[in-house]
């Protein structure tokens, strides 16, 4: 059961995770194929992905326990995906309360159609602008994927399940992509990555805790507590927010 909650968690999240990231991805190489041609835009987002892998290649093998203590290690990586996961939760809290508008990929589809036309319009080298745009945005949210797949893989001593998650994510959303040949707008992102957010900052509460020390109840199986508790927390959050918004919105009383 442990094996299953190490293996199995990490796989979760590394696939949650990449999927937000993937799909952000996949809106802007279909804007630039669908604007400027597919050959350039898969070249772009192939280059892109050659990078991340690299990265992966690179950075994985340096957070292992044969170069750090585990103690150590764990406390690194837990500090690391609490800061992650607190960005991601904010924007997710503040979203579902209202405050700020929801990720609309159908929306940043059109808007990255509409630039590169009009860029082409301009004499804009297009070959050379639609490559980049593919590419940067591959890279940009990849890097993400990375964080996550290097962090929550070095925390287990093994970057295979979070390899496996990461890879699942691209292979769904590629397949998709080429299926669909528009925005996936009708995943529910902000969810994603409110569950994500969650699910990341359990891993990180769970092992900030054991690098310093705590004997959790249960070992592993006290990580969907934690995930159930910082839920419960969030969504009292959302209620505060949404409250606190609608009363500083609402006239004062002479």
């Amino acid at each position: 059961m442990a094996q299953w909650m190490h293996s199995g968690g990490t796989v979760l999240a590394a696939f949650l995770a990449s999927l937000v990231e993937f799909v952000e991805a996949l809106t802007i190489v279909l804007a630039v194929g669908v604007s400027r041609g597919w050959r350039i835009s898969l070249l772009g987002a192939g280059a892109g992905v050659t990078v991340l892998a690299v990265l992966v290649l690179a950075f994985g093998p340096l957070l292992t326990p044969q170069l750090f203590p585990l103690n150590w290690l764990q406390i690194f990586i837990g500090v690391l995906l609490l800061i992650f996961s607190v960005r991601w939760l904010r924007k997710a809290m503040l979203r579902a309360a209202g405050i700020i508008p929801f990720h609309d990929e159908a929306a940043i589809f059109a808007s990255e159609v509409q630039q590169l036309e009009e860029n082409a319009k301009t004499g804009t080298k297009h070959d050379k602008l639609a490559f980049l745009t593919s590419f940067k945005a591959v890279l940009i949210e990849g890097v993400e994927v990375v964080f996550i797949v290097v962090t929550v893989g070095a925390a287990e001593t093994s970057l295979v399940p979070a390899s496996i998650g990461a890879l699942a994510a691209l292979i769904l959303v590629a397949f998709l992509g080429v299926a669909l040949h528009k925005p996936l707008s009708r995943v529910p992102e902000n969810s994603l990555k409110y569950g994500v957010a969650v699910i990341l900052m359990a891993f990180g509460l769970f092992w900030v805790g054991e690098g310093i020390g705590v004997k959790w109840p249960e070992g592993d199986l006290s990580i969907p507590a934690l995930m159930t508790g910082i839920l419960a927390l969030s969504f009292v959050g959302v209620g505060l927010i949404r409250k606190r918004s609608v009363t500083a919105g609402s006239p004062s009383k002479s």
